[in-house]
C-alpha cells in the first residue's frame, strides 16, 4: 500500500474509533446521571441533562482521541507511512 492509501485508511479508522468512544462515553455519563443525579434533580431536568451529557461525551472522546494519537505519534514515524492531508503551498512570488 502507498502513503495515500494508508492515510485514507487511518482517517477512516480514526473516525470510527472516535465515534465508538463518543458513544461509550455517552452511555457511561448517562448511567452515571441516572444512578447519582436523577433522583436528586426535578423531573424536568432530563431535558437539560441529555444535551449536557452529549457535550461531555464529545469532550471526553476528544480528550481520549488526543491521548491515543499522541501515544501513536511517539511510537510510529508518521512521515514514513502517511501522506500529509494538506499539502504546503508554494511560496508566493513578490
Amino acid at each position: 500500500m502507498n502513503k495515500k492509501t494508508n492515510t485514507l485508511i487511518f482517517i477512516l479508522l480514526a473516525t470510527v474509533f472516535n465515534i465508538i468512544v463518543t458513544m461509550l462515553c455517552f452511555l457511561v455519563f448517562l448511567v452515571l446521571y441516572s444512578q447519582f443525579l436523577f433522583s436528586m434533580l426535578p423531573e424536568g431536568s432530563i431535558a437539560w441533562a441529555l444535551p449536557i451529557v452529549f457535550v461531555l461525551s464529545i469532550a471526553a472522546s476528544v480528550f481520549v482521541y488526543r491521548i491515543v494519537i499522541k501515544t501513536m505519534m511517539k511510537k510510529v514515524d508518521m512521515d514514513k507511512y502517511f501522506d500529509p492531508i494538506f499539502s504546503r503551498r508554494p511560496p508566493r512570488k513578490p
